[in-house]
């Protein structure tokens, strides 16, 4: 009796620590969400990401059917399980996706430009998802909108610029030309048949070309936005952000503003500072279309 005893206590100690794997392995298994309250978030143990090499769903072109008519994406960043940067109030992936809403209404409505969001609801793209759009639906920009955060300095405030360093310019035109093995077009340019070393600098050719152009449409931004946007003292920037290594589209990054200042957030998120941005960065993408249709 006092064997039986013994046998069953150890049964319910080894079960009592056993239970903890067995739900988190259940939990992986089927791919739930682990609350973690101490953080005030969940934690997804899994995330399914397109295969490489796989093409990702296109977005709807809105505009004129005109295919011959420039082409601009609008690409709203985060999105999905990435807030992007949190305010008092605001996250940042609403408050891009509202701006960049309020630039393809305006930009439409001004007619002669087609134009193709990324992302016109709450969805997570990755970022070579946002480069392989552009490139895929043959974009004459891409613009990625952004909204900044100081941590806890309320103070900081201002919109800024960026553009793809000269550095990560030539770091990227190798990766392409060599993920591309050999076999892709770059501003005309028929890169199949070359060896690896010509493709290498057919395509940071290109890169370069792109990256002048990128650097002009970013001045373009802050002379017509002027006062409307509200720029930080370092207005023009650049960095090796991923999201602007397409080699043969003209690419920009804009940070709105900061989302961690109460005040800059609110008139981000509001249809008056929306509109505002809307017709100083619709302004800003006319002049940089017709400047590049003059010179081709």
């Amino acid at each position: 009796m006092q064997g039986n005893f013994l046998g069953s206590y150890r049964i319910q100690i080894v079960l009592l620590f056993l239970a903890p794997v067995l739900v988190v392995a259940g939990l992986y298994v089927f791919g739930r969400a682990v609350p973690v309250p101490y953080l005030g978030r969940d934690y997804v143990i899994r995330i399914e990401l397109p295969e490489p090499g796989t093409t990702v769903g296109l977005p709807r072109v809105q505009g004129p059917e005109d295919p011959s008519r420039p082409l601009v994406v609008i690409d709203a960043g985060h999105g999905g399980h990435d807030p992007g940067a949190t305010g008092p109030e605001l996250r940042e992936k609403t408050v891009v996706l509202g701006l960049a809403r309020a630039l393809r209404d305006e930009l439409l409505a001004g007619g002669g430009v087609r134009v193709a969001m990324t992302r016109d609801d709450d969805r997570y793209l990755a970022l070579g998802e946002r480069v392989q759009i552009a490139r895929a639906l043959g974009a004459d920009l891409f613009l990625s909108i952004h909204a900044d955060s100081a941590g806890e300095r309320e103070g900081v405030t201002g919109a800024s610029i960026y553009t793809l360093s000269e550095q990560a310019s030539s770091e990227a035109a190798a990766r392409f030309a060599e993920r591309e093995n050999e076999a892709d077009r770059i501003n005309g340019m028929e890169l199949s048949g070359s060896n690896e070393n010509v493709n290498a600098i057919l395509v940071e050719l290109s890169q370069r070309r792109t990256s002048a152009q990128s650097v002009e449409f970013a001045e373009l931004i802050v002379r017509e936005g002027g006062e409307v946007l509200h720029f930080h003292p370092q207005a023009l920037r650049s960095a090796g952000l991923a999201v602007l290594r397409a080699p043969d589209v003209p690419s920009v990054l804009f940070e709105a503003g900061f989302i961690t200042n109460r005040e800059e957030a609110e008139r981000l998120a509001s249809a008056q500072g929306q509109q505002a941005f809307a017709r100083a960065m619709a302004n800003a993408i006319r002049v940089q279309l017709a400047r590049a249709s003059d010179a081709a």
